[in-house]
């Protein structure tokens, strides 16, 4: 299996997530008292051999929405406030950086029940780095991700969706994160506008698809009304990337193996 384009083939992952409440950005912490050291980022434990994924082999009528490159102080909380009034969850694939900018919309994320994923810190193509520069963009990510909403990515996206297989496994191997890619690619980056980017995503899923869009560009957003709705008409519920992957709800204290998969019976 070769992981060298944006819709190359993957398979998924188990996982263990820690969940403590909201807090402080390491900036906040250390205005406050530049005497206080931070306390250590968890680690994600939970031991799985599957390195990716970009669709899930289901036959319920699920799909995954995701959302990268957030988030955007402006359309990311009109996307929110979209998904709240049609009672949807999604995953965002969160840029360290913009967490640190943004974190009042990053807490909000999590605070409606929505998924955050690790998309890097500084939106490199991967493929160029080494590896300490590879974990390096997922460790800051991280980091800033558990101190502003108290919660870990326990799955991440490669920029571009430029990795190849050897880094996947290396960050499967050395960090427990499997790779997300998609299976259902509108090309919103290209700007083709909101209806355009509601059919293409409502005619090419299928049971177990990853939707992949992005919150920072307008169209996408006006888009989501159209997007979720048509969705529905053709039987579609909605799952955060966990629950696609039988994992149960994203941010759930993860202690034992889920022996089978737990599909949600509705919209997660």
């Amino acid at each position: 299996m070769v992981l060298h384009s944006r819709r190359s083939l993957m398979s998924g992952a188990m996982l263990w997530a820690v969940s403590t409440g909201f807090g402080l950005s390491p900036q906040t912490a250390r205005a406050a008292d530049s005497s206080v050291v931070p306390p250590p980022v968890p680690v994600l434990t939970r031991q799985h051999d599957i390195i990716a994924v970009n669709s899930v082999s289901i036959e319920q009528p699920l799909v995954a929405l995701t959302f990268d490159d957030g988030p955007h102080p402006v359309h990311t909380p009109r996307l929110l406030d979209i998904l709240k009034e049609r009672g949807v969850i999604a995953t965002f694939y969160l840029i360290g950086r913009s967490v640190r900018a943004f974190p009042d919309v990053a807490r909000r994320i999590a605070a409606e029940g929505h998924e955050i994923g690790n998309h890097t810190w500084s939106h490199p193509e991967l493929w160029g780095l080494g590896d300490y520069d590879v974990l390096r963009e997922i460790d800051r990510t991280n980091e800033v991700i558990w101190r502003t909403v108290g919660l870990l990515p326990v799955t991440m996206r490669p920029p571009y969706g430029a990795i190849t297989r050897y880094q996947s496994r290396m960050l499967h191997d050395t960090r427990l994160l499997p790779t997300v890619m998609w299976s259902v690619d509108p090309s919103d980056y290209r700007r083709p506008g909101p209806d355009v980017v509601a059919s293409r995503i409502i005619t090419k899923a299928r049971s177990g698809a990853i939707v992949l869009a992005h919150d920072i560009h307008g169209p996408t957003v006006d888009a989501m009304p159209a997007t979720i709705d048509g969705l529905r008409e053709r039987g579609f519920s909605f799952a955060s990337m966990s629950s696609l992957l039988g994992w149960g709800k994203w941010g759930k204290v993860q202690m034992a193996a889920l022996d089978e998969p737990e599909w949600p019976d509705q919209d997660d």
